[in-house]
């Protein structure tokens, strides 16, 4: 054993690891909650064109768009106090328990009898949705190889396109069977509650949220559990110092408040548009003259484009670096959205809305990479979180946004404006820190206020 292998830290030693069985395990079981928690509120996009079509409680568009809209609003609060819970109580236990709270309350609104009951039912499953993304990626980022992280985030984003793929089928085979299908497809929502106890005991927790709270045993256990399985021996490290979170308000220190302010209008942007896009795409596409079963088809070809943007995304995103991958991948979605708009035929609509979804979601798969790297470990949950609540914020209003854009311009003006946006993020895009092959512990000596690079 060298000296230099004496005075590695845990983090350290995880980085130098190649992507391990444990790596693959750990992937795949924070993956598979990802996929269950886009299902879900993929899910809600066919629910909502069924409830039009069938015309249950005799629901009107402006009470469409708020069953589409109160899940964000469940989900801009639970992002934002998923993160300060993982944080302070660690990362798997709040993923498991999202999981366990959306899982129910999805099973729970198959049996909605009223449109209040459904929107509170919503509400809820959002709560346990917004809080599960950006904790399992923050995860995910903290066990993963420095000269991989990126790859590895992307490839537990592509996870999405599996559940959105999920929903798709679901609300193709099983929502237009009757009038009861969409009840159907949200008791098949309830799966992530029995999920929740797989998470809970099957994962391990972050090293360095363990190190924060002086865990040491047990962080030294977690690591030397992914040196076993990469064959590479183990090395001691120093004694970590037990750090306190010190909470939200830090986001906006002044070492910091560029990378939130650049990283937040990024999250509201896309946000904006991908929920805008996808939630109504079904039901627009009936009001063109589709049947329901032709909308559901249609909306699962597009979906499907999603899992080559993802395999490019995580190719470039170590290849090129994640601002210009997020950058690229963000002004793709701008012109895929200014194409839709102006789609006439039944063709066309297919072709540009695969492009659309190619490109979107590579640019969350690079986005989800960027997000934990912004931030030290203290506040990495709390600031994956604090962005994607702030996010959430445009979910909410995106849905609402759509009838009276609809009304005022049809289609084209309600994908223009979606593509507005996606060019605000790709140029906000550019203000983000590049930590291509760097560890994340690099941050803190890294003035955030600098110049990007």
């Amino acid at each position: 054993m060298t000296a230099t292998e004496a005075q590695l830290s845990r983090a350290e030693r995880l980085d130098r690891l190649p992507f391990t069985r444990e790596h693959g395990r750990l992937v795949v079981g924070s993956g598979l909650g990802w996929a269950l928690d886009a299902m879900d509120v993929g899910l809600i996009s066919f629910v909502l064109a069924a409830l039009a079509a069938q015309q249950q409680w005799g629901i009107t568009d402006s009470e469409l768009s708020w069953v589409a809209s109160i899940g964000f609003v469940g989900m801009a609060l639970g992002a934002t106090l998923g993160g300060l819970l993982a944080d302070r109580i660690g990362r798997r236990q709040v993923f498991a328990l999202t999981l366990l709270v959306f899982g129910l309350a999805t099973g729970a609104a198959a049996l909605s009898w009223s449109v209040g009951a459904l929107l509170v039912f919503r509400f809820v499953i959002g709560l346990g949705l917004g809080a599960e993304l950006p904790v399992a990626s923050t995860l995910v980022s903290e066990f993963a190889p420095a000269r991989v992280r990126g790859r590895v985030v992307v490839w537990l984003e592509a996870f999405w396109a599996l559940g959105w793929t999920l929903a798709a089928l679901v609300g193709f085979f099983v929502v237009p069977r009757s009038d009861a299908g969409w009840r159907w497809a949200l008791a098949i929502g309830a799966i992530p509650a029995l999920y929740a106890a797989v998470v809970r005991w099957g994962l391990p927790e972050s090293v360095r949220f363990l190190e924060t709270r002086g865990r040491v045993e047990e962080a030294e256990a977690a690591v030397r559990r992914f040196e076993e399985s990469a064959g590479v021996a183990a090395a001691p490290s120093p004694l970590p110092a037990a750090v306190e979170s010190p909470g939200p308000r830090a986001l906006w220190a002044g070492g910091i408040r560029a990378r939130t302010a650049a990283l937040w209008v990024v999250w509201f942007s896309i946000n904006f548009a991908y929920y805008g896009a996808f939630i109504w795409l079904p039901t627009l596409l009936v009001a063109n003259g589709f049947t329901l079963t032709k909308s559901f088809g249609y909306t699962l070809v597009i979906t499907l484009a999603q899992l080559p943007g993802y395999a490019v995304a995580a190719y470039l995103i170590e290849r090129w670096g994640r601002r210009p991958t997020l950058a690229t991948f963000l002004a793709g979605s701008a012109v895929g959205a200014g194409l839709f708009a102006a789609a006439g035929s039944d063709a066309t609509i297919l072709v540009t809305g695969m492009v659309l979804s190619f490109f979107n979601l590579g640019a969350w798969g690079a986005l989800y990479a960027v997000t934990p790297e912004v931030y030290p470990t203290v506040l990495r949950a709390t600031g994956a979180g604090a962005a994607a609540g702030f996010g959430r914020l445009a979910s909410i209003a995106a849905p609402l946004c759509v009838p009276p854009l609809v009304d005022a311009g049809g289609n084209g003006l309600v994908f223009g404006t979606f593509a507005a946006f996606f060019a605000i993020a790709a140029l906000t895009s550019l203000r983000l820190p590049e930590l291509r092959g760097r560890s994340l512990d690099d941050l803190v000596a890294t003035p955030a206020d600098a110049p990007p690079g």
